[in-house]
């Protein structure tokens, strides 16, 4: 049986993308190996393949990306393997690396432009570091992939390699529970899911909440933001309708989505990443036929056009913002509803897997 070596920088816990390519993987007969990092606050793991996560030292800054490549550098020189699938350019260097000393396949799985995000656009001189190692190995690469066209056109026109497109596509629904997440009266419930950082909106989503009655918004996820955005609810006296949950594992969250009016991802356009981001957390809430208001932003604003199954943002104006959500909000259900079943059936991983198994054959 042959063996894939997954490498990822995260806890694991929460990757929807790296859980599904995983199973997707184990399904077809490969032996897997999943290697990410542990944290204080890691959520306990349960996995029908193995997973190994390293406690480090360093878990940020440039101590962290040393430490956590020579660990992996040996990690990945001393384990049995046939392929390599590093996900994200944090992860490349040291699969690269052992892919040519010993001549074994290296799959590259791009979640986004990582040399582009915020973190890196205002530190020039840590983004050099990254380029060149993007600069370096991208085009010497045969076997990638990216989750949506834009960041493909990208790297194909920059690097001219061959990106495909794989999207983060959720698993269709099979069983649809709802439990709230919170007791609730007669609000309604707007949703966010996914990491909190920064550039995501949700500093805007809470000052909007100002504006808005009956309405309660759900903040699920944990980040580098965590402590700023929970300060600024204290600050604008919104602990009543602004609530944190914190981390909450894939199959937990499903049951939590449905219970939802209306799903969030109204990231800013602060560079290149987010300009083509098509986060996931737009296709789970479409996959439990819930609305979305997303960024005037190339990919979000594609997914919307194409299937009709919310809006794009007016105006960033709080007050304007809260206007368009009550009027989203008003909307009977119905209005939405055959779009919403429509597009549920067509945008989910069992589609989407097949384009991936050519990768490893």
């Amino acid at each position: 049986m042959k063996r894939i070596i997954i490498s990822v920088t995260n806890d694991l816990a929460t990757d929807q993308r790296v859980y599904k390519v995983s199973k997707t993987l184990q399904k077809l007969g490969y032996d897997i190996l999943l290697i990410g990092r542990k944290l204080p606050n890691s959520l306990p793991l349960k996995r029908p393949y193995k997973t190994y996560r390293m406690k480090l030292l360093f878990n940020k800054g440039f101590l962290f990306y040393a430490e956590y490549n020579l660990r992996l550098f040996f990690k990945l020189l001393f384990t049995k393997k046939d392929i390599l699938l590093a996900n994200d350019l944090d992860t490349l260097l040291p699969n690269y690396l052992i892919s040519q000393f010993l001549n074994k396949k290296l799959v590259y799985d791009s979640h986004e432009l990582f040399t582009e995000v915020p973190e890196l656009i205002n530190r020039p001189r840590v983004q050099k570091i990254w380029l060149k190692i993007e600069k370096n190995i991208l085009p010497k690469l045969k076997n990638c992939y990216t989750v949506c066209q834009s960041i493909a056109d990208y790297y194909n026109d920059k690097y001219n390699t061959n990106f495909s497109v794989i999207r983060n596509l959720p698993e269709k629904l099979t069983k649809e529970l709802k439990e709230p997440l919170f007791k609730l009266k007669n609000e309604k419930i707007i949703i966010y899911q996914g990491a909190l950082n920064l550039g995501r909106g949700i500093e805007l989503m809470i000052e909007t909440m100002q504006y808005l009655n009956n309405i309660i918004f759900v903040i699920i996820g944990d980040g580098d933001i965590s402590t700023q955005l929970k300060q600024q609810v204290i600050n604008l006296k919104l602990d009543d309708t602004v609530r944190f949950s914190g981390k909450i594992i894939p199959k937990e969250l499903r049951t939590i989505t449905p219970t939802a009016d209306l799903g969030i991802s109204i990231e800013e356009d602060l560079g290149l990443n987010y300009r083509y981001a098509l986060p996931n957390k737009i296709f789970d809430y479409i996959q439990v036929e819930i609305p979305i208001l997303v960024s005037d932003l190339t990919e979000m604003k594609g997914i919307i056009d194409s299937y009709k199954v919310g809006e794009v943002i007016i105006d960033r104006n709080p007050k304007a913002l809260a206007s368009q959500i009550e009027k989203i909000l008003k909307k009977d259900t119905k209005y939405w509803k055959e779009n919403l079943k429509n597009a549920s059936k067509e945008l989910i991983w069992e589609n989407e897997k097949e384009k991936l198994i050519t990768f490893f054959l």
